[in-house]
């Protein structure tokens, strides 16, 4: 526009060429005489702290009384104490011109826990235990089940049903079943999780008299002890398990049925549909031989009846907690 003006301007003059073209004479000079931006900055108000505040309150902010502290409990610990320097919304202001806005107080800092690694090749080298909730005759009302597990074999090798929950009852528990299944100083893991009888004093100290390994699970992580809460799980989901129990007594004669079948007719899967007292007790490979036999005696007089020849069975050669990455070591799960 201001370019037509000008050419207009040459025969027309000014004034003519911008009334020709209807534009504003003095818009027209303006253009022609650009005056520079003067850029406008906004004065600090009045009220604003000096430079010598904000680093009086950022000193405050930092030092070793109040570093911890948000900046609410700063503005209101000040004022108990009849001192003012600025608004708790001036402090978080100023810690974040600084990159300072993130959690200031002190942080507990947990230690980092290893995942427990175990290993069993055979029966009485890792054993697992826990106690689990009965409920009792009335609300609120529990009976404790204490049970020792063998990882590799699945037998249990000690329980007991009490009233409450003891360190005193789980060391007699212990002490019984190594007893019973004669271990020799050294020669047992007892794997567990961190419950207050499980981590107790009392406990630990018979171990440390048993010679016997102690481990627990990493806290908060169910995984860690994987055959003690399989067999819990085959105890309360098994058929005729009741809602309560009525009695003590009612709870241990329950267990006791329980864990006689447990032990000696329940198949697992995880140790080739053997029960855990033929594994435990050395059983199992006369017994795989002899389904081996009879598998074959069926296969020779109808083989037209198979997809394939018959294959021998075999137990896991090792059975793992946490089984390391990167291990070619076959693992077994701990299926029931």
């Amino acid at each position: 526009m201001r370019t037509a003006v000008v050419e207009l301007a040459a025969t027309a003059g000014t004034q003519g060429a911008c009334a020709a073209l209807g534009v504003s004479r003095a818009s027209y000079y303006r253009q022609q005489r650009p005056r520079p931006r003067t850029v406008h900055r906004a004065a600090s108000p009045a009220w604003a702290l000096s430079a010598e505040e904000v680093a009086n309150v950022l000193e405050v902010l930092h030092s070793e009384r109040f570093v911890d502290l948000a900046p609410a409990e700063i503005a209101a610990t000040l004022l108990d104490e009849g001192v003012y320097l600025c608004s708790e919304r001036t402090m978080y202001r100023l810690l974040a011109e600084h990159g300072q806005v993130q959690e200031r107080r002190a942080q507990a800092r947990h230690m980092a826990y290893a995942a427990p690694e175990l290993l069993a090749t055979g029966p009485n080298q890792v054993w697992s235990w826990d106690i689990s909730k009965l409920k009792g005759p009335g609300k609120w009302n529990y009976f404790c089940l204490y049970v020792i597990l063998d990882i590799y074999s699945r037998y249990v090798t000690g329980w007991c049903v009490a009233t409450r929950e003891s360190s005193d009852l789980a060391a007699d528990l212990i002490t019984q079943a190594c007893d019973q299944q004669g271990i020799a100083p050294g020669q047992l893991t007892l794997h567990a999780d961190r419950g207050s009888s499980m981590t107790s004093k009392t406990v630990s100290q018979l171990l440390l008299d048993l010679d016997v390994v102690r481990t627990h699970s990493r806290p908060h992580v169910s995984n860690d002890n994987p055959y003690s809460e399989a067999q819990f799980k085959t105890f309360k989901y098994r058929p005729g398990f009741p809602e309560r129990f009525g009695s003590e007594e009612d709870a241990r004669e329950h267990c006791r049925d329980f864990f006689h079948w447990y032990n000696t007719q329940h198949r697992h899967s995880g140790i080739c549909m053997l029960t855990p007292a033929s594994v435990h007790y050395g059983h199992a490979e006369a017994i795989l031989e002899q389904r081996y036999t009879v598998m074959m005696r069926a296969y020779e007089e109808h083989p037209d009846r198979f997809t394939h020849q018959p294959k021998s069975q075999s137990l896991p050669g090792t059975v793992w907690i946490n089984q390391p990455n990167g291990s070619s070591v076959p693992e077994s799960v701990p299926a029931d």
